[in-house]
């Protein structure tokens, strides 16, 4: 039963925990895990956790190898009573823009959900990420030639013009298959994600995401044209609470490839929650899902994650039925659960 009459004034330490029943969070790093970037838990546990804090679903990736609807169907079967989802995230690892991958992980596991195009891999990410030389930010590329002639060269991207390449367009035609599953622009960079955004309708797919780091290189205008085609926008309470600088070997195991720059962006999303939450109440309410992208051992639990996330959005005076929209209602169209 909800609480009533809470104001400004006469806040409460309950309501908190009663919104976040019934969530979603769509964003879960859930491991495995590399050993130089370890998590905060194992995945059963954090399905675990979500359970008892009565959430509904949670939505597992896996950045490094690229598949986890195994990891989300083993869980699934040892956490009964939350949904819990799976799926692709083309990598290097996995061949870059691979039709065979994206295939296969549609009938692996639980089969994948998702198919996300790119996170610490693609030609953009691959591009910006780096470490401080002499106190200032040097990226890889420019500092290693064996990491620009063995990884740049093979990092993902999207063409901007001209004809589609072979395995981009089986990619897509696999995806607008399967309304159930839903395109995420993954790390690329603005133009790429709205020339993928763009071939993706023109396939005929349904459910389009654009992640969270690409959205918070996007003006508000550009956001609001995305929205305007039917496309979610991701937030994640990654965006604003998060240690940036810290080195880590998100994708590379290379010690000297551990990142300590790309995080570090000149945009609103960047900047705290205060401008982030102004630009989803501008764009509108209706057009965001919200994740933790919790998981990392430094950081939260993703269901402490989602409490801060329900706490802070609180405190700037969403009411409880935008908060539902953004972490409930909004997920559960994009997953196919019963509202």
């Amino acid at each position: 039963m909800t609480i009533a009459g809470e104001t400004f004034q006469n806040r409460s330490m309950e309501l908190p925990d009663e919104l976040i029943h019934g969530t979603s969070d769509v964003h879960v790093h859930s491991g495995p895990w590399l050993k130089s970037c370890p998590g905060r838990l194992d995945p059963f546990q954090i399905a675990e956790q979500a359970k008892a804090a009565g959430m509904k679903s949670l939505v597992f990736y896996d950045h490094t190898l690229g598949v986890s609807n195994g990891t989300s169907m083993l869980v699934s079967r040892q956490v009964p009573g939350i949904e819990i989802f799976g799926g692709i995230i083309l990598t290097t690892a996995l061949g870059g823009l691979n039709p065979r991958a994206v295939k296969t992980a549609l009938h692996y596991g639980a089969g994948a959900k998702f198919v996300h195009f790119g996170a610490h891999c693609t030609h953009f990410m691959a591009s910006h990420e780096g470490s401080f030389v002499d106190g200032k930010p040097v990226p890889f590329k420019d500092q290693y030639p064996k990491f620009a002639e063995q990884e740049l060269a093979k990092s993902i991207r999207i063409p901007l013009e001209g004809p589609v390449p072979d395995d981009l367009a089986e990619i897509l035609q696999l995806i607008a298959e399967r309304p159930d599953v839903h395109l995420n622009t993954g790390h690329v960079s603005v133009p790429e994600a709205f020339r993928l955004v763009d071939l993706a309708i023109e396939a005929g797919i349904e459910k389009i995401v654009v992640a969270h780091p690409c959205r918070g290189r996007m003006t508000t205008e550009q956001q609001k044209k995305l929205a305007s085609k039917g496309v979610l926008l991701e937030g994640a309470v990654s965006d604003w609470m998060f240690h940036r600088g810290l080195p880590r070997t998100n994708y590379y195991v290379e010690r000297e490839w551990a990142d300590e720059i790309a995080g570090i962006a000149n945009s609103p999303e960047f900047s705290g929650i205060v401008p982030w939450a102004k630009q989803i109440r501008e764009i509108g309410i209706e057009h965001f899902i919200i994740g933790t992208d919790y998981g990392i051992r430094s950081g939260p639990t993703p269901a402490e994650g989602m409490r801060t996330l329900i706490s802070s959005l609180l405190d700037l005076e969403f009411t409880p039925e935008e908060i539902h929209a953004l972490v409930k209602g909004n997920p559960e169209k994009l997953l196919d659960l019963e509202p």
